[in-house]
């Protein structure tokens, strides 16, 4: 064979293996090969790119983030509306749409499907001789941007499929951030000391929007296909559509649902609402469709919205409450951030007696007050927040808030750069400011040091045993000293210090994310200790070589490189590794899989005897298996204890694998 032909063979190879294992880790959540594997094929596919750019193809998963910024979004005109759904709030609305439906399709039977409406940013992707060419947002609904290369930024979108007879369709969906990638998005804002973006929505809508698709690569965006349509083969139902986006490889949500009449509908959608806070994702209702296109047709439009679809909106996640205070929290990078403490209230599954403010211009914007009465919510927002003051029931001594000139903690002057809305405190010894950063690294998802509570390091922080964290490994020396101190005595003061030794077992991933650095949750440090195997390949790594790790993104890079360049951080982590914490990973661990857990996804919910959700999930992760937090059916086993909720439900439903602890026991065993 000619060596032409070879290097094209070995690049189709590669394209191949990299594109299916993004199949199956983002789409089906089942990795079969080890990130490392993944990283040397696309490096070596890269490096063979860049030697024969001849051979670059715009499916190549190399080009998923375009080296240069787009400098403006064109627009494109959607074949097809992407109308927009008339909303319904209860059952006598979904009674009425039935009618409707009845009155015009007259004798003829009909049938409904039922998805999920996401809380996300609906796109459509244009594919082309079966490679995706255009991708584009909603806009109006006649015309939106076309943002083909932020899409392609996302792993679970093919670049390119393989249909029998399809070559060239379009698919509809929705872009959107998990809840727990959410959170963690905010965590990386506060280390930074930004503006807390509001909700997932709106933090994917605007990630879309940037003209640098690199920063849109490092965001963790999601997305789930609901629509098929091709001129080269006729449809008969909105599900054949679907079946065809599945066997297309294209990610499809589980809770379609195809149902029989109005009745069955209410019913899913009590089912839905139920599970709705169990779900990894934001969704605020449900979209209910008549299945035949035939019928879609004859139905028609009425202005911008189809007559044969509805969405069944839930009853908003809101309560009203009073503000008894309004108090400023400082970060550990500084920023001040405005909190009302409100009368405790029930709210969406937990009682809430504080609820963020985000910063002072939106203290400004909804004009709150001490003393307001206030709606706060949580639907959309994993932070609960204040979204409006009841003016009606305002009192009339109610004085306007001022945002504070100097940091409540340490009397420090605040600072508000021009461009932000933030206030900060800059002094780096701020009492609040240390105390941040060790209650980091001490906290569950860190080293997890059990008796240093908040209180707990507040007092020794007076006491001057610590200054940061490092001191906490040669807190033993004060040892008398804390036994001394009041309601302290020899047993507490033994726990503390057995907690202390005891976080010395905890793993290199766990460290490293205890480190603090900004942008690195846990996710990030678990990819950047497997990947780099010991804290001084880290150290020395380039910021190229971390922009090669998988789901490593630019700014996490420079973040990276930026900590580890700055001397004191060498000798915080030198002083660790004197105290004997763990810096590179278990060899033993890493290689031990069993074969009954090893790429299996389990569903953990309950009680279980002996073993606490975080032990059982370590277990089931270093033998190969992973978890999930919602149930599916990708799921193989719900290992279930006492007082198991909905999920129990749900993955008997589902005709899911159902273990007890014994049962998981004997599996490893």
């Amino acid at each position: 064979m000619p060596a032409q032909e070879k290097i094209i063979k070995k690049v189709n190879e590669l394209r191949k293996k990299i594109l299916d294992a993004d199949y199956k880790y983002y789409t089906l959540a089942q990795p079969d090969i080890d990130d490392l594997k993944y990283d040397m094929m696309l490096k070596e596919l890269h490096e063979i790119e860049n030697k024969y750019p001849e051979l670059i193809t715009s499916d190549s998963p190399t080009q998923r983030v375009s080296e240069s910024p787009t400098k403006k979004f064109d627009v494109v005109y959607h074949n097809i509306p992407m109308l927009s759904l008339s909303n319904s709030y209860d059952f006598n609305d979904l009674n009425d749409f039935d009618k409707r439906i009845k009155n015009l399709l007259g004798n003829q039977k009909y049938e409904y499907v039922c998805e999920l409406k996401f809380d996300g940013l609906a796109v459509s992707l244009i594919y082309e001789n079966e490679k995706f060419a255009i991708g584009a947002t909603r806009g109006d609904g006649e015309k939106g941007d076309n943002i083909t290369q932020n899409l392609k930024t996302i792993k679970s979108i093919p670049l390119s499929v393989k249909g029998d007879k399809i070559k060239n369709f379009e698919v509809r969906g929705e872009v959107f951030i998990k809840k727990d990638d959410f959170i963690k998005i905010n965590e990386e804002q506060e280390l930074k000391g930004e503006k807390l973006f509001a909700n997932p929505r709106n933090t994917a809508a605007g990630t879309l929007k940037q003209k640098d698709s690199k920063a849109v690569a490092a965001r963790p965006l999601n997305f789930y296909s609901y629509y098929f349509y091709t001129d080269e083969i006729k449809l008969k139902t909105h599900t054949e559509g679907v079946k065809i986006l599945e066997q297309l490889k294209f990610p499809v949500n589980s809770h379609y649902k195809k149902l029989n009449n109005i009745e069955e509908v209410k019913t899913y959608c009590n089912e839905i609402e139920q599970i709705r806070d169990d779900l990894p994702y934001e969704i605020d209702g449900v979209v209910i469709k008549i299945n035949s296109l035939e019928q879609q047709q004859k139905l028609g439009f009425v202005s911008r919205s189809p007559r044969w679809a509805i969405a069944y909106k839930f009853k908003a996640k809101q309560q009203i409450t009073k503000v008894k205070n309004i108090v400023c929290q400082v970060g550990r990078v500084g920023t001040i951030t405005p909190v009302a403490e409100l009368e405790p209230v029930f709210l969406a599954g937990s009682t809430i007696s504080r609820a963020t403010l985000h910063n002072f211009d939106e203290i400004e914007r909804l004009d709150i007050r001490i003393g307001d009465y206030v709606k706060i919510e949580k639907g959309g927002d994993v932070i609960p927040k204040v979204t409006e003051v009841i003016k009606d029931k305002r009192t009339k001594n109610l004085v306007k808030y001022s945002a504070p000139e100097k940091c409540p903690a340490c009397g420090s002057q605040l600072e508000k750069p021009e461009d932000e809305v933030n206030y900060y405190c800059i002094n780096f010894n701020c009492p609040a400011q240390v105390q941040g950063r060790i209650e980091h690294f001490v906290s569950r998802d860190a080293m997890e040091i059990e008796g240093l509570g908040q209180s707990i390091i507040e007092i020794f922080i007076k006491e001057g045993f610590v200054k940061n964290y490092t001191d906490i490994y040669g807190l033993h020396i004060h040892r008398d000293k804390i036994i001394s101190l009041e309601r302290f005595g020899e047993k507490s003061a033994e726990n503390i210090l057995s907690g202390i030794e005891l976080s010395k077992q905890k793993p290199f991933d766990k460290v490293l994310f205890a480190l603090g650095i900004r942008h690195i949750g846990e996710r990030t440090a678990k990819i950047l200790a497997k990947h780099f195997e010991n804290i001084d390949n880290l150290i020395n790594a380039s910021e190229e070589q971390l922009n090669e790790v998988r789901e490593i993104g630019p700014k996490i890079a420079i973040s990276v490189r930026d900590f580890f360049s700055k001397k004191e951080n060498l000798e915080i982590i030198d002083k660790l590794k004197s105290a004997g914490l763990k810096f590179e990973i278990d060899t033993s661990v890493k290689s031990k899989t069993h074969p009954n857990i090893l790429n299996k996804t389990f569903v953990l919910t309950g009680t279980l005897p002996t073993y606490s959700r975080d032990e059982a999930s370590k277990i089931i992760e270093d033998l190969g298996g992973k978890t999930s937090s919602s149930v599916s059916k990708k799921t193989d086993y719900l290992l279930a204890g006492e007082e198991a909720g909905s999920k129990l439900e749900k993955a008997k439903s589902l005709g899911i694998k159902i273990i007890s602890e014994e049962e998981f026991k004997k599996l490893i065993s």
